[in-house]
């Protein structure tokens, strides 16, 4: 754990000195000669900034920047140490840079370990191409708090490298004969006179390890002790577990079944069910209120949404009904128009009265279902004023026996897709004939309606079909086009997945759409 403290401490100053040599300004200003006004204000931010720096990382003894265009050298240090200390720690940094610019070689990416005089310390560097800044520690200092670790009267801890050579108390591991040098992924015994356990871990920011000493002779001296607790733990635990067990259950386990069976039921549906009061602990007793009053809450926001839905689905059902195609009402009004330039006042008087019962029957839009036989009517209405459009171009065949006459429909289902093989199978050169097939059929155990619509045009593009079939809006020359996938949208808002509707491609050539509607509405 010392370890990892000790690797998240030099971790932060990393990232200090990272961040100061990439992006302090005061440093840049000094590396790209700017003005010596400039610098001299430079030089004095960034000196302020170390010593106040220094005080958020008590994990190094000394923080140090060196610019190379100006040479000039910066450090920081804490308030322990010696003067003496920091002279030669300062002659070494000197020197250490001289020969890294001299050979261009930088040290090591992680912390190193330096011996000056008879002290180590551990040294990080980083560069830019024309300054440095870094960072050191004392050995000693970090070893400071681990004499707060009882490793017993002949334990100790220490720092060694990763040679196995201690930088800490090494007299004493000399005069114990231990050897530091194996594999501390485990631990194991050394020493000549005293034989100790050794136990270690290394540092991931340096090529240096925490070491523990512990004499193999204190390791079991409290085993007397133990032997006594362990042969009262089975009494204790005979007494006490029933008593923890029957305190649990009355206490914890009770409540949360009550919880849990409430849960479910609500979760079956029964949103009336709530927990009865009953005599808990007042945390139990806060959490069912709490429990009862947030169902509650929900039930209400339940029926509010339905009904939200309910009106949402009226509101979009009555805009799917009103929606009319511009282009069939101006070509209407322009027949007319031509119609009076040579007085034909019995077609006239026709087209008028078809126009007049075509849009009474499109602005029903507050009828969610109306009887087959006024659908069917419409849609003879509608066909009539095609042939008055496109004379001698449009023949129609209506097939439905009189039994399905009072059968409720969705209004301008089936006008919806005859207005469409009209719109795309009518031309100038060549005529069309649509037909319409009505009759009953079986189908999952009970009867529907099945309507087949069915031209000889040219039928639907390969690309249109399998749009048309996964469900896609589809967009012609007009803007988007809507008529199939309006009918679809609106058998899943009437039906939800009990109506089908299907299209293809007839043979030889035309299109044909097939509707299957139960024949009892929805309510």
């Amino acid at each position: 754990m010392y370890m990892a403290q000790i690797d998240n401490s030099l971790n932060d100053v990393d990232v200090y000195l990272t961040n100061m040599i990439v992006n302090d300004k005061d440093l840049q200003e000094l590396e790209f000669r700017t003005s010596e006004k400039e610098r001299v204000l430079a030089k004095v931010r960034l000196d302020n900034k170390l010593r106040v720096d220094m005080a958020t990382f008590p994990a190094v003894d000394s923080i140090f920047v060196y610019s190379v265009p100006g040479d000039d050298y910066f450090d920081s240090f804490r308030d322990t140490g010696e003067v003496m200390e920091r002279e030669e720690v300062r002659s070494y940094i000197k020197r250490m840079i001289a020969d890294m610019e001299r050979t261009g070689q930088i040290k090591s990416a992680k912390w190193n370990i330096v011996r000056i005089g008879e002290r180590h310390y551990l040294f990080r560097v980083l560069q830019t191409s024309d300054a440095y800044a870094g960072a050191w520690v004392n050995i000693e200092n970090l070893s400071l708090p681990l004499n707060l670790m009882k490793l017993g009267d002949k334990g100790f801890s220490l720092f060694a490298d990763d040679q196995g050579m201690p930088l800490t108390q090494a007299q004493a591991v000399r005069e114990k004969a231990i050897d530091l040098s194996k594999d501390l992924g485990d631990y194991y015994l050394s020493g000549v006179d005293d034989e100790y356990l050794v136990v270690g871990e290394p540092s991931t920011k340096g090529n240096f390890s925490l070491i523990a000493l512990m004499p193999d002779e204190q390791i079991l001296e409290n085993l007397p002790y133990l032997q006594r607790i362990a042969s009262f733990t089975p009494i204790a635990a005979v007494i006490l577990v029933p008593a923890c067990l029957l305190l649990l259950r009355n206490l914890l386990l009770r409540p949360l079944n009550r919880i849990s069976t409430a849960m479910k039921r609500i979760g079956e549906g029964h949103w009336n069910h709530r927990i009865e009061p009953y005599p808990t602990s007042d945390e139990f007793q806060l959490v069912n209120e709490t429990f009862n009053r947030m169902i509650k809450q929900v039930q209400d926001l339940r029926i509010s949404v339905y009904e939200e839905q309910l009106n949402k689905q009226k509101a979009e059902l009555q805009h799917l009904q009103l929606q009319i195609n511009p282009h069939f009402f101006m070509n209407s009004l322009n027949i007319i128009y031509n119609l009076a330039l040579v007085k034909n006042f019995d077609l006239i008087q026709e087209m008028a009265l078809s126009l007049v019962q075509y849009f009474r029957y499109m602005f029903r839009s507050n009828l969610t279902f109306v009887p087959l036989k006024d659908e069917l009517q419409h849609v003879r209405n509608y066909i009539r004023i095609q042939q008055l459009r496109f004379p001698g171009k449009l023949d129609f065949d209506l097939s439905a026996p009189d039994y399905v006459a009072n059968v409720r429909i969705p209004p301008l289902v089936i006008q919806s897709f005859i207005e469409n093989s009209v719109k795309h199978g009518v031309s100038v050169p060549s005529s069309i004939h649509v037909s319409v097939k009505i009759d009953l059929v079986e189908s999952d155990s009970e009867p529907k309606l099945s309507v087949e619509i069915k031209d000889t045009g040219k039928g639907f593009p390969s690309p249109i079909l399998d749009d048309i079939r996964s469900g896609k809006r589809i967009e012609d020359e007009q803007g988007e086009h809507i008529g199939i996938w309006n009918v679809r949208q609106r058998l899943r808002l009437l039906y939800g997945e009990n109506a089908g509707l299907t299209v293809d491609n007839a043979i030889p050539s035309g299109a044909i759409v097939k509707l299957l509607l139960p024949l009892q509405p929805p309510s």
